[in-house]
């Protein structure tokens, strides 16, 4: 990374006179105030001076992103540099989530290349930004952001479904019209709407992450699970024709299935082994709904007896081993059916698309011995053979979508029982809204930060980190971030890979212009 203590610098530094002095426009100049971490109640003696913001965590700090004056990328500096340059005033925040600050004084600077890698997953996305610098023939990444994209496939298809059923009893029941989906045809490409949304997702966040820092290339990790050969391990010929040819072994699939850990006694972090829950010698077969895993000590107890004999003491355990063999592969046929379609939509971006196999990022994961999380999984993506700074904390995105064009609600049975009001706005602020209420008197005085539920009375509900703050008025909030479908939480990596307990955003005050008296 460049030296920041000149790289920032301009030497017009001490020149204000005609600069843009507020983070979307002419306006009131947004000082930053007190540091107060999201839903932490304090109070207003306790507030830090001008200018401090919380942007460093135990296990590494979050780099912030920097944009220059007229909104083009730079690249990312310490966090005692960002609050240096917000103290003097030289700089304005420009995004809560994910932190990113804009200058005031600088047009320009000197660049270097950033690689945006992918983990694409049915459920997660990892997602990692990432400074390659390649030395006597070993490449060196170093790790300037990272986060795990939460998606919500399911939730969509749950609502679809209901629909559908509601569709279908009014039309069958109450109307006796005849269906029409018969004369509807769809292009060609085309996914369902839970799968299309991990495209568009995992893809809005490589453009907007083109906004704030310079991007030059992307990898992504062509994830492939041969279910043929998970079902039926004695395809061959013609019959292995119809499927996907490469992709994840067997063992690897098992390891994702059970969490990786023993399916017996629930050990973690041991070697496991692949076991049969029927045994063969009994007539089982090798089809993944037949197989688990099993720590070694588990494996030689339960020896050649089927699984019914080996858990008769606890039958809690054997319902849940047997129901889960017969999970379905909807996971592995949604990273099947959408990582060709993530492949080209990257294509289109007009950046260089580096690709590489699942087997190749565990192997750099084990080689470089790395905890197991999307967001590593993600930096481990391609030809990599050392990564600095990966303990720094992740950024959590859930996607929560932007509500719904529905202004009425449904009963059990798809009838209208109330309306909701027409506009979703009210006083300046919208369901979603990250703002911070600083709350002077009555018995909820004090400061409040997290996402806001509105009401058309203008008492509002806020939702912190330690729960939700009711009967909020509208003229104590100020708003810090538009709400944009997304959730944003801050987690450190723990030794086992496992996210710890979230973390305050960074800067959630920073944005504010001032407290109110």
């Amino acid at each position: 990374m460049l030296p920041q203590s000149r790289a920032l610098e301009a030497a017009d530094a001490d020149n204000r006179e005609g600069q843009d002095e507020t983070v979307g426009g002419k306006g009131a100049i947004p000082k930053p105030v007190a540091n107060i971490p999201e839903g932490r109640r304090v109070e207003r003696s306790a507030l830090r001076p001008k200018g401090q913001c919380n942007v460093r965590f135990d296990g590494g700090f979050v780099q912030v992103f920097v944009l220059d004056k007229k909104k083009k990328p730079l690249m990312p500096c310490h966090p005692a540099r960002a609050r240096e340059l917000l103290r003097e005033g030289r700089a304005v925040v420009h995004r809560i989530a994910p932190f990113t600050i804009r200058l005031k004084d600088r047009i320009g600077g000197e660049t270097q290349p950033i690689r945006v890698k992918l983990d694409p997953g049915s459920k997660t996305t990892g997602l990692a930004v990432v400074r390659e610098e390649e030395t006597d023939g070993e490449k060196t990444a170093h790790v300037l952001f990272q986060a795990e994209i939460h998606h919500r496939g399911s939730a969509i298809k749950k609502r679809l479904d209901q629909r559908r059923a509601f569709r279908r009893r009014r039309r069958s029941q109450l109307r006796d019209r005849t269906p029409r989906f018969d004369n509807r045809t769809r292009p060609d490409g085309w996914l369902p709407p839970s799968l299309r949304h991990r495209i568009d997702t995992t893809l809005a966040w490589v453009e907007r992450l083109r906004r704030l820092v310079p991007v030059s290339e992307l990898s992504q990790e062509l994830v492939r699970f041969d279910m043929q050969k998970i079902e039926n391990p004695e395809i061959s010929g013609a019959e292995y024709q119809q499927g996907t040819l490469a992709g994840y072994e067997v063992r690897e699939y098992l390891l994702e299935k059970w969490g990786r850990t023993c399916a017996y006694c629930g050990s973690e972090n041991v070697p496991l082994e692949i076991d049969h829950i029927h045994p063969r010698s009994l007539g089982g077969s090798d089809r993944v709904s037949n197989l688990t895993l099993a720590c070694r000590s588990c494996n030689l107890k339960k020896g050649n007896r089927p699984v019914g004999e080996f858990l008769a003491k606890t039958p809690e355990r054997l319902s849940t081993i047997l129901a889960r063999a017969k999970a379905p592969l909807k996971d592995a046929a949604a990273v099947n059916t959408t990582r060709w379609a993530l492949f080209q939509a990257l294509k289109a971006t007009g950046l260089p698309v580096e690709t590489a196999s699942g087997g190749r990022t565990k192997w750099n994961r084990t080689r470089l011995v790395l905890p197991k999380t999307h967001a590593l999984d993600a930096a481990c993506v391609g030809k990599v053979d050392r990564i600095e700074g990966w303990n720094r904390p992740y950024l959590s995105i859930k996607s929560t979508g932007r509500g719904s064009y529905q202004r009425t609600r449904l009963d059990a049975f798809g009838f209208p029982r109330g309306s909701l009001t027409r506009t979703k706005a009210h006083f300046g602020f919208q369901t979603g809204d990250r703002v911070m209420a600083i709350v002077t008197k009555g018995k909820k005085t004090g400061t409040y930060a997290g996402r806001v539920a509105v009401r058309s009375s203008g008492s509002f509900n806020i939702q912190t980190g330690s729960g939700v703050v009711q009967g909020i008025s509208y003229k104590d909030c100020r708003l810090l971030q538009r709400a944009d479908g997304y959730g944003y939480s801050i987690h450190p990596i723990t030794e086992k890979g496992e996210a710890g307990e979230a973390l305050p955003l960074p800067g959630m005050n920073a944005g504010l212009s001032r407290a109110r008296g």
